[in-house]
């Protein structure tokens, strides 16, 4: 049997923002995507496959429908701002649930 999953909904390229909120996926404590990142726009680098959601096994659950998960590039002094001091072109990449992601 196939496990549920969500489809793709982002490729390379593509611009997104984070949400600030997890209203699709309450689960009461435990987020993988950090605070920092939350409400930043960034750039799709790569599509990773289908994982379980790490946020609803952290409290028993089986993580279904598996989520599409994404490395996404970010200007360190857009999540920064002023107080990034290092050279402009400097960037994070980080991995984020597709549940975490929006159109930019």
């Amino acid at each position: 049997m196939t496990e549920p999953q969500i489809a793709r909904r982002f490729a390379p390229g593509d611009a997104v923002a984070v949400r600030m909120d997890t209203v699709r996926d309450p689960v009461g404590g435990h987020y993988r995507t950090p605070h920092y990142i939350r409400g930043k726009r960034g750039v799709v680098s790569q599509a990773l496959g289908s994982y379980p959601n790490p946020e609803l096994k952290a409290y028993g659950g089986d993580g279904l429908p598996r989520q599409p998960l994404y490395r996404v590039l970010f200007d360190q002094s857009d999540l920064w701002g002023s107080r990034y001091t290092g050279p402009a072109g400097d960037r994070l990449e980080i991995e984020i649930y597709d549940h975490w992601l929006e159109p930019a």
